[in-house]
């Protein structure tokens, strides 16, 4: 079917200020709405992605030049639908007020937290996953009460200009508004106060968002990726390591900010896993050039990038293997690849690659892969390939990253009732579920004291016997 979004200009909406102030005026008369709207505003999202879901497919592989429709529905509409499912089922608990202790020298009081909305929260969103990054934080601020303004992906035109037309048939935009634009857009937009403001991305691009967020004391959420290591024990069954690794390298073309990034190997064991991972690729792909299952890369920009990374690689010495040698390059669709003999001098060993190239690095033990791991900036995805538990637990304890999968990649992401989120360099903060109801929440502490006042007890003057028992007895 061909797709009515065949690359069409990037629309800029250059007024930032009056959506943003509809949408603080819009909160200031229901900062706190109820269960039932928010309800609501879940359920019309939810609606309105299922009607729509064939035309948010063919944006998408209009911008991508061929993006997988499987792999849309499986990494964007699933996940975003399930995540509303699941906010609309638990939303009631997460907005019930948390009782809390008093201690006994406060007593008599009752102490409770209060879960409110910030207030106008911001999200900017990648091209990477231009449906499920925008639903996902979008669900958790609508499920937490708040007006959210949302900055679409220039780079993914077609499906920003769909999703904005889905949007704004849901929702008057002092509730949710959608901001298209270049760079400077973007720019601006992260310069605008917001309660809170959520960047998925590049660390590089991170650094000037919470820059710009520094600007207005707003506070930040970013997600920014890394190179996500995967371990395979020396025990593991390969072709099984293998296969779980594939789905989660080829998965968009490896364009997805937790795929794995490179693969730490026993060093006898390297080769059997190459062969491993070629016979699996192949398998799942019995070819590329014209195959409507592999995504192709974003644009010619990505694509160069990637291929700079080759070149770069094979100059200082590294083995390049190309898993489909004798096919033709058709459109964007770089096959996927293997690289040996790598080092740190490599541009593809030091930062994120982003697409279908996988270097494998050899270890010694399990302690040296680690060691290999916590020597760099910490990532924000690390997985384990192996059934031994106390190796398990030795890798959760002795590593940090962001999230984990053992035995799997990729799919800790789409867990509801887990948190998302990196460490470091590999971003701050989190959402998804609970956690981003809580991130798009303001936890205010409410202490409440009715007619009787024990506290006068120890208001000056000082020096009373009475305040010299309270020291006795509460400061010991």
């Amino acid at each position: 079917m061909t797709s009515p979004f065949t690359m069409p200009p990037v629309h800029s909406d250059t007024d930032l200020e009056a959506p943003f102030a509809a949408q603080r005026r819009a909160f200031a008369g229901n900062p706190m709405p109820p269960a039932a709207q928010r309800r609501q505003w879940l359920k019309s999202l939810r609606e309105a992605l299922l009607a729509n879901r064939q035309l948010l497919i063919e944006a998408i592989d209009s911008d991508f030049g061929g993006r997988s429709a499987d792999e849309t529905l499986l990494a964007e509409l699933l996940p975003s639908v399930q995540g509303i499912r699941h906010a609309e089922r638990h939303l009631q608990r997460w907005m019930r007020p948390a009782r809390r202790a008093v201690g006994m020298a406060f007593q008599p009081a009752s102490a409770r937290v209060l879960y409110q909305p910030l207030g106008v929260v911001g999200i900017i969103v990648p091209w990477n996953y231009p449906l499920f990054l925008a639903i996902g934080p979008l669900t958790c601020a609508l499920a937490a009460g708040n007006r959210v303004m949302l900055k679409l992906s220039e780079a993914t035109p077609a499906c920003s200009l769909a999703l904005k037309a889905v949007l704004q048939k849901v929702f008057p935009e002092d509730l949710v508004s959608v901001v298209l634009g270049e760079v400077e857009v973007g720019q601006a937009f992260a310069r605008l106060p917001f309660d809170h403001l959520l960047f998925t991305g590049a660390t590089s691009i991170g650094r000037q968002v919470m820059l710009a967020a520094a600007q207005n004391l707003t506070p930040v959420t970013l997600e920014l990726g890394g190179k996500s290591p995967a371990i395979v024990s020396a025990n593991v069954p390969l072709e099984a390591a293998a296969e779980r690794i594939a789905f989660g390298k080829t998965l968009n073309a490896g364009q997805t900010c937790v795929a794995p990034d490179y693969v730490l190997v026993p060093r006898e064991r390297l080769n059997s896993f190459a062969d491993a991972y070629r016979n699996v690729v192949q398998r799942m792909y019995p070819r590329i050039a014209d195959n409507p299952d592999y995504s192709a890369i974003i644009n010619p920009r990505q694509l160069k990038r990637l291929e700079q990374l080759l070149e770069d690689a094979r100059s200082k010495g590294a083995q390049v293997i190309d898993l489909y040698p004798d096919e033709a390059r058709q459109g964007r669709r770089l096959p996927p690849h293997l690289l040996t003999r790598v080092n740190d001098s490599m541009q593809v060993m030091q930062n994120e690659i982003f697409g279908p190239l996988l270097p494998l690095v050899p270890y010694d033990s399990l302690d040296d892969a680690l060691a290999y791991i916590n020597q760099r900036p910490r990532p924000l995805a690390l997985y384990y390939f192996g059934y031994d538990r106390s190796e398990q637990q030795h890798v959760l304890q002795f590593s940090h990253s962001g999230g984990v999968c053992l035995n799997d990649t990729l799919l800790h992401v789409a867990q509801d009732d887990l948190p998302f989120g990196g460490i470091g360099p590999s971003g701050m903060g989190h959402y998804h579920g609970h956690e981003g109801f809580l991130t798009f929440s303001k936890a205010k502490a409410v202490l409440a004291k009715q007619r009787f006042n024990a506290a006068q007890l120890i208001y000056p003057p000082y020096g009373k016997a009475l305040q010299r028992l309270v020291y006795k007895l509460f400061i010991r």
